[in-house]
Parts: structure tokens; C-alpha cells; sequence
């Protein structure tokens, strides 16, 4: 049965604001069973590690390794300027930014281009879907960076 962590709560904002740039529950700008462009988190238009991290849906252990799937959106709001990259990181047990819990894996998009919306997706290889122990404290964090 396939099973979905969605964003529940806001646990680190640093500069990350929804699309209307206020600042108050932003998760829920993301939590949409299907994608909605309309509605959206973003943070400056020259971020510096600008850091939002979002705690996922409790999920049930499913006893396999295959098929971890992390799926997210992401564009850069204006186009030309500064190159912005995103780093998307799946950890368990994240408290803070001084307690960062376990990173289970990551992917960087280094040069987002345009204002077109991208589906950005990894899987977790079979030897980081094993390092989950506990599917009800995952977190999506991102980072965002101007160069």
C-alpha cells in the first residue's frame, strides 16, 4: 500500500514566507495531496542558506526498502540574477539547526533557470530507506542559495 508524508507543521522558517509573504503556518502552502502552483513557500530573491524545514505525516514502517520516494516543486520566483540553488534533505529526527537528526539522503539542484515549475524527485537507495527507524519523525528540509 502506498503511503504519502505530507508537510504537518513548520519546525525552522529562517526567511522562507508562503507566496503572499506572510509567515504564519506556511506547511500548509504545501501539504496538497495533488500540486497547486497557485500557493507556494519561497524565501529572498538571494538567499543565503536560508533554511525551512517541514515535519511529514506519521507514516507506517513498510517493511520493504524499495520505492522511498521524496517528491517536491521548486522555480526560481524571478528569472535572470543571481543563480539559486536548492538542497532538499530527508532526515529523521531533526530538533534544530543545531540538532539536525540523521541525514537519510539529499539531492542539490544547483542552477534553477527559470520561472517554470520543476518536479523535482529522488530515491532513497535501498541502504538509506534502511536507515529510517522511525517513520513518524521524518522531516523535509530545504536550503536555499544565491551565487
Amino acid at each position: 500500500m502506498a503511503q504519502f508524508g505530507r508537510p504537518s507543521t513548520d519546525t525552522t522558517l529562517d526567511t522562507w514566507v508562503e507566496d503572499d509573504d506572510t509567515a504564519t503556518a506556511i506547511f500548509d502552502q504545501i501539504d496538497e495531496v495533488s500540486s497547486d502552483d497557485a500557493d507556494y513557500i519561497k524565501t529572498e530573491l538571494t538567499p543565503t542558506n536560508a533554511v525551512y524545514v517541514t515535519k511529514l505525516t506519521a507514516l507506517e514502517d513498510p517493511i520493504s526498502s524499495a520505492n522511498h520516494i521524496v517528491r517536491f516543486r521548486y522555480r526560481k520566483e524571478a528569472t535572470g540574477g543571481d543563480i539559486i540553488g536548492l538542497v532538499t534533505e530527508l532526515r529523521q529526527g531533526y530538533v534544530s539547526e543545531g540538532s539536525q537528526g540523521t541525514l537519510i539522503a539529499t539531492q542539490t539542484n544547483a542552477d534553477i533557470s527559470g520561472a517554470a515549475w520543476v518536479a523535482g524527485t529522488f530515491t532513497l537507495s535501498g541502504a538509506e530507506a534502511d536507515a529510517i527507524t522511525d517513520y513518524t519523525d521524518l522531516y523535509l528540509r530545504f536550503v536555499g542559495n544565491a551565487t
